[in-house]
This record gives structure tokens, C-alpha cells and sequence, in this order.
């Protein structure tokens, strides 16, 4: 059984920096892309960043491009969400999520990816 369980999320100033980290078990880490994901309240969830199972490829979205980096250690199965210079707008639910299959890139991971889901960690960002 996959188990993806989220930490580190909280409120934080604008301009300040927070790190999500996600721990998972039950599938063979080092192959699968990771991601993360978000949902803010009365929106549909998006795609934040992924990265690629040996952690050299990555993908971001426009909006954390720059400010967000995703990293992972193969060895504690954890994946990493640093986030840097938050604003209000990064205020979510902050998911990690792993696809059902270990040939999906981080370029191709999205929302509509068969995806493991974690239960998410509130990130609130206060002006």
C-alpha cells in the first residue's frame, strides 16, 4: 500500500521561505517521478513541480518558477518542496503525489495522471 505522508506546512509572512517535505512507502522510490501539487480554496488543485526518479530532471510551474525547487533523497524515500519569497497567492493545501506508473516523466506529470495522493499540509502565506 502506498503512503505518502506530508509535513512542514504552516503560516508564514510574505517574502519568508518553508520547506514541505513528503515521506513515502510501499512502492520502489527511486524510479518513480514525484511531484507536488496545491489547492487553494475554491480552486481546482494544480501542478507545483516534479522531479524525475534519479532527481536530475525536474519541472515547475509558471507561478513557482524561480522561487520554488523540488529535491529528493533516494535513500530516506523523502521528496523536498523548498519554497522561497512566498506570497499570499502560494496560500494552499500543499499535496505530494506519485504516479501509478514509473514511466511518467516530471515533464509529463499534471493533474490528470493516475496519481498517489497524500492527505496534504495547510500552507498559509500572511501579507
Amino acid at each position: 500500500q502506498v503512503q505518502l505522508v506530508e509535513s512542514g506546512g504552516g503560516p508564514v509572512q510574505a517574502g519568508t521561505s518553508l520547506r514541505l517535505r513528503c515521506a513515502a512507502s510501499g512502492l520502489p522510490f527511486w524510479p518513480y517521478t514525484m511531484g507536488w501539487f496545491r489547492q487553494a480554496p475554491g480552486k481546482e488543485r494544480e501542478f507545483v513541480g516534479a522531479i524525475g526518479g534519479g532527481g536530475g530532471t525536474s519541472d515547475y510551474a509558471d507561478s513557482v518558477k524561480g522561487r520554488f525547487t523540488i529535491f529528493r533523497d533516494n535513500a530516506k524515500n523523502t521528496v523536498t518542496l523548498q519554497m522561497n519569497s512566498l506570497k499570499p497567492e502560494d496560500t494552499a493545501v500543499y499535496y505530494c503525489a506519485a504516479p501509478k506508473s514509473i514511466l511518467t516523466s516530471a515533464q509529463h506529470m499534471n493533474i490528470f495522471t493516475p496519481l498517489y495522493w497524500g492527505r496534504g499540509t495547510q500552507v498559509t502565506v500572511s501579507s
